[in-house]
């Protein structure tokens, strides 16, 4: 499979007033071309931080990071993103068509944008809303929207943060089951974070799994399940529940350290409470031996 995205050795320290803060150290993995990649780990482990280096918003430190041979230096102009906050990212001042067409502007004219645009919409299904506004739909259709907007634009990578995490638990399944639509029908290229465990396995064809901060790659594993898939048949199956336990027992490698540091904390806090004990007694034992 031919590398669409190619992350080589990727650093990045943030300065800060309080010091130098590592959010991430030695990340290596690629994303073949027509290949959808979930990337996991822990809160606060730097996959913020790795989406803006790829975004081009963020210059590494270390390492580099190549989108179709070419390295990334700058916003590249053939990616897209999703964001999770679907309701920050559409102009509502503009109907849907119009916010589909809106980063097509510079590229295409009227008509060839309004073609693309009709596209997109028909593919996620809202072809009869193009001139109805954001703030007229609910949340799962005003992501649809942002997801229309990013595939009409065409691009070699579309990067999805948290897409589906601020809908309800319904309309996630529909747009996790729509983004396998796409993929399928359009062979699109897709990297997408995400802290659910289960939405990870039931989309990808792979899963990376990244260690607490500052984030490396704890394990790159193969999704061995149907490109065609049910919300309910595929996560009753053996395969599924067995890769998502992988997942999870990965995703706490770390924690058998923080309980240590608990346990340690907990047992300082023991001796000093016990020397406060015995202080007590023996100032006790002096007062009555005075009396």
């Amino acid at each position: 499979m031919t590398a669409m995205l190619d992350v080589a050795g990727l650093g990045h320290t943030y300065q800060a007033k309080d010091g130098a803060h590592r959010a991430i150290d030695g990340l290596t993995f690629t994303v073949g071309a027509g290949e959808l990649v979930c990337v996991v780990g822990p809160s606060g482990c730097g996959k913020s931080t790795l989406l803006r280096t790829i975004c081009g918003l963020v210059k590494p430190t270390e390492g580099g990071i190549s989108l179709h041979g070419n390295k990334i230096d700058g916003v590249p102009e053939d990616l897209a993103v999703v964001f999770q906050d679907y309701s920050r990212s559409l102009f509502p001042w503009l109907s849907v068509q119009r916010n589909v067409e809106f980063p097509l502007r510079r590229s295409l004219g009227r008509k060839q944008r309004r073609a693309r645009a009709a596209e997109a919409l028909e593919l996620v299904g809202l072809a009869k809303a193009v001139g109805k506004y954001p703030w007229q739909l609910s949340g799962g259709m005003q992501q649809r929207v942002s997801i229309a907007r990013a595939l009409a634009y065409q691009p070699a990578l579309l990067l999805m943060d948290e897409p589906f995490a601020s809908v309800d638990a319904q309309t996630r399944f529909e747009l996790e089951d729509l983004l396998l639509k796409v993929k399928r029908e359009q062979n699109t290229t897709v990297l997408v974070v995400t802290h659910d465990i289960d939405e990870s396995v039931y989309l990808g064809d792979r899963v990376l799994v990244l260690s607490n901060s500052p984030a490396s790659v704890v394990a790159d594993l193969r999704v061995d399940l149907p490109g065609v898939r049910d919300q309910i048949t595929t996560r009753e199956s053996d395969a599924f529940v067995t890769l998502r336990g992988e997942v999870a027992r990965l995703l706490n490698v770390g924690r058998p350290t923080a309980q240590r540091k608990v346990a340690a904390e907990a047992a300082v806090a023991a001796k000093w409470a016990e020397a406060e004990r015995a202080a007590l007694r023996e100032a006790h034992a002096e007062d009555h031996a005075t009396n």
